[in-house]
């Protein structure tokens, strides 16, 4: 398989990169949900918080590579080709996406700067983006917690979008990001 993007297929880099950003959304927003069984303050709520931290920078730093692949070669077309108002909604919904994979890394950090506390990334302590302030850390955290709402339902419309257009539209819009297939 190709490494880049050719005019019918994605390559080999945004295909390993699309589904590896699924995986470290799963890993994400489950941490965050998983740490609501155990008690506040216990070992595995805090190492499940730290593993949603960690993940979310690791999306915050492969966002740039995915943008980067996806603007590496073609952007494969779509065969039978969508209506103009699909082929927006779906240029909003992947703008959105990509919104979320920088915005949402980047709040979280300054939520972790603004509440005084150590940004863990892999073994490594990042720096604060900003000083500590109690105030404004919440106001981060009430927005935060509203995008990452706001990324369930985006996500999940990305999903249906792939089902529709494999399963009802019968157009080349799923094969061209799955793996393996020709």
């Amino acid at each position: 398989m190709n490494w880049k993007n050719t005019p019918v297929r994605y390559g080999a880099l945004a295909i390993g990169l699309h589904w590896l950003m699924l995986l470290l959304f799963v890993g994400v927003y489950g941490s965050i949900e998983l740490r609501e069984l155990f008690e506040k303050g216990s070992d595995p709520r805090e190492m499940l918080k730290t593993w949603h931290f960690m993940l979310g920078l690791l999306v915050f730093l492969l966002i740039w590579l995915r943008i980067a692949a996806r603007f590496s070669g073609p952007n494969p077309g779509i065969n039978p080709e969508p209506a103009r108002i699909q082929m927006l909604s779906a240029k909003l919904l992947h703008l959105a996406l990509y919104a979320l994979m920088i915005g949402m890394p980047l709040l979280g950090w300054l939520l972790l700067s603004a509440s005084g506390k150590v940004i863990p990334f892999f073994g490594l302590e990042l720096p604060a983006l900003i000083g500590a302030d109690k105030a404004l850390a919440k106001q981060i955290k009430d927005v935060h917690e509203l995008v990452g709402t706001v990324g369930y339902y985006l996500i999940g419309l990305h999903i249906i979008a792939a089902v529709y257009h494999h399963h009802i539209k019968h157009d080349n819009t799923l094969l061209r990001m799955l793996p393996g297939k020709k």
